[in-house]
């Protein structure tokens, strides 16, 4: 049987590689360099940092934001919004591509320097499933903020409910049998996003799997349906 994209990218994110993971025609139109956070190194820092260029943030599964008792940052704003009321006017009144930004809060490990060498991201990011794992007390002795990678908290649901990066990503380690943590970069070209065809053909240069959003949760139903 001809293995799918989702089950390659499935068996390289379980051996700590990189795939490529692409939203929709139809959203951002974007393509994020995706690892299984807790195999991340300085060397898929530096990949992503070159090569993506955009931000490297830490993807979580809901569950985890919940028992961390993170905050999505519009969440902060609002609570913040009488002490310091340019937040009202700073406040997303609608996304382009979507009606919420993932956005939680910024960290650094405690064991980092400043936080933003690829060796100190690579500790941030490969270290947060194990403290996720021992909840609020392990995370905030072993985290601080502001730091320098952004969190993004999934939605409750992953793909049922939104078709982000975030979602997919988190939805792809899940499948996996991995922790619900990613660490994703979008990759960005001349003056914008890559399109789609470049970060195919870069894929291929580099020997990474490409993936589309239809066919993760495509995948997501099955996985699901296998499950039950």
């Amino acid at each position: 049987m001809e293995k799918t994209a989702v089950s390659k990218a499935i068996r390289d994110l379980q051996e700590g590689k990189i795939i490529l993971l692409y939203d929709s025609d139809d959203r951002e139109r974007e393509t994020d360099i995706v690892v299984a956070a807790e195999f991340v190194k300085p060397r898929h820092v530096e990949i992503m940092r070159k090569d993506g260029g955009g931000m490297i943030c830490i993807a979580m599964e809901n569950r985890i934001s919940k028992s961390l008792g993170l905050p999505y940052a519009v969440d902060i704003y609002d609570a913040a919004v009488g002490r310091y009321p340019v937040l009202a006017d700073l406040r997303v009144r609608r996304l382009p591509y979507d009606e919420r930004s993932a956005f939680s809060i910024m960290v650094n490990h405690r064991e980092t320097f400043t936080g933003i060498s690829d060796e100190d991201r690579a500790l941030t990011i490969s270290r947060f499933a194990d403290a996720a794992k021992g909840g609020r007390g392990a995370f905030t002795e072993n985290y601080r903020s502001p730091g320098h990678v952004p969190l993004l908290i999934a939605a409750d649901g992953l793909v049922e409910k939104r078709h982000g990066q975030t979602e997919l990503s988190v939805a792809l380690s899940k499948m996996a049998g991995l922790s619900g943590v990613s660490c994703i970069c979008e990759m960005l070209g001349a003056g914008k996003s890559l399109s789609k065809g470049d970060a195919q053909e870069y894929g291929k240069r580099n020997g990474y799997v490409f993936v589309e959003g239809d066919e993760v949760v495509e995948g997501w139903k099955m996985w699901q349906k296998n499950k039950s």
